[in-house]
């Protein structure tokens, strides 16, 4: 019980908002489940009318005390926007959000090497055996070398990273081809690349399990390139590892790393009206990421020269904003769900996941980086899966100008004619 007190003082809350925070907490821990029931899916189908409507009485009563808590103001209340509300009120902690920013990181990352029983140590033989007997699957993926200069990607990362990874095969059938892509994927901390070069080793916590999805495919068949997602306090040996391994098996292979983009964290204290997001102060918070972005990625860069790319989804973003600042975003409304309240923003929570609409955006991204050229195509084709957003054939051509400036004007991005910038100076030189 003392913990309370301490946390109502952190918050600093009104006498309202206490009463109003514990009303919402307790009813968040009643359908916790329902609560995140739209993300995920029901094992046992034969329940979910019963779900579902239990869950929309909870969203029921849940209107009813509190009313402000829907934000888009359509008279129904989605758990989204019940989440939403909470953080609002919390001050925007994002202490519940599962995303740890600090963390103990294992001693054996400051010794020259790896322990001898990482999988990276071992025979393609070997990691492809162990693959086989923890994933029960005897198949590593393996493509021929595509006629049309098709690249086989092979890719880690975290939920900032899915979009991405889930409509650039969609962008480039658009094209005219199929994106050979492998990926090992987790949520928050667990698709970083410190994290997944852990676990597919079986080293330091997973010391004895090893799980090489990615170690087995790039020991034993033929890869063009590999994309990472950055996380908090990353270090460029995080990152030098696997590129050391890849190189070992695929001395021609590029490696590409998104810098992400700006999130609510970067503001002293959270804007309560999207008018905070002037041009002055998107360009600040995306000139933040990309020193960021430079101070742990200008050694790789160094190492390997002509290898490390970084894909600007940061700058992308930030264009993206300016855009809907002049309307010039069809058919999205609002900068930050969080902020402005608008269902299809560009950013929809806390920690900064994108919109849907977006995910089409750092797809574009991913592709003008990989092929170094804009995308053109109609995306006429209609996604199987439900959750890939739909969006009009205007927005896609905005998505694909902005990706294509992004990517030409990033002094990082490999494109060609990018002149050095004053930021990259210093560490292009050192």
């Amino acid at each position: 019980m003392n913990s309370i007190p301490k946390a109502l003082s952190a918050w600093s809350l009104s006498r309202h908002q206490i009463i109003v925070h514990f009303g919402l907490l307790f009813l968040l821990t009643l359908g916790g489940q329902s609560a995140t029931a739209q993300d995920a899916e029901t094992p046992n189908a034969g329940n979910q009318p019963r779900q579902a409507n239990a869950s929309n009485q909870q969203l029921q009563r849940l209107l009813k005390r509190f009313p402000a808590a829907d934000i888009n103001r359509d008279g129904k209340l989605t758990w989204n926007e019940v989440n939403s509300y909470r953080n609002r009120i919390n001050g925007g902690s994002n202490a519940n959000t599962g995303v740890p920013k600090s963390f103990k990181v294992h001693e054996g990352w400051s010794k020259p090497e790896f322990p001898p029983a990482a999988l990276s140590n071992q025979s393609p033989e070997k990691i492809s055996q162990v693959w086989k007997e923890v994933s029960g699957s005897e198949v590593i993926p393996s493509y021929e070398p595509p006629e049309d200069g098709t690249l086989r990607i092979l890719g880690i990362g975290h939920s900032f990273m899915a979009p991405g990874y889930k409509t650039l095969p969609l962008i480039v059938r658009a094209e005219g081809s199929e994106q050979p892509l492998h990926t090992h994927i987790g949520g928050g901390i667990t698709g970083s690349a410190r994290y997944k070069w852990e676990q597919e080793n079986g080293i330091f916590a997973f010391a004895g399990r090893p799980f090489p999805k990615i170690l087995s495919a790039i020991a034993n068949s033929t890869w063009d390139a590999m994309l990472f997602g950055p996380y908090y306090n990353d270090r460029p040996e995080y990152f030098s590892c696997w590129i050391d391994f890849c190189l070992k098996h695929h001395p021609e292979m590029k490696f590409f790393i998104s810098d992400a983009w700006p999130q609510l964290s970067q503001f002293q204290t959270q804007p309560i009206s999207e008018d905070a997001f002037t041009d002055e102060t998107l360009d600040r918070l995306g000139q933040e990421r990309r020193k960021l972005s430079l101070s742990q990625l200008g050694s790789l860069r160094r190492r390997y020269p002509n290898q490390v790319f970084i894909m600007p989804t940061s700058d992308a973003m930030i264009l993206a904003a300016k855009a809907q600042r002049r309307g010039e975003l069809p058919g999205i409304d609002g900068i930050h769900r969080i902020v402005g309240g608008n269902q299809k923003s560009i950013w929809r929570d806390q920690l900064g996941h994108l919109g849907a609409e977006l995910e089409w955006l750092e797809g574009y991204v991913f592709y003008s980086t990989i092929y170094q050229r804009k995308a053109t195509s109609e995306i006429s084709i209609a996604p199987t899966n439900s959750r890939i957003a739909r969006v009009s054939e205007e927005l896609h051509h905005v998505f694909q100008e902005i990706a294509w400036k992004a990517v030409r004007e990033h002094p990082l991005s490999g494109f060609a004619n990018s002149p050095p910038t004053q930021t990259e100076h210093p560490l292009e030189s050192k």
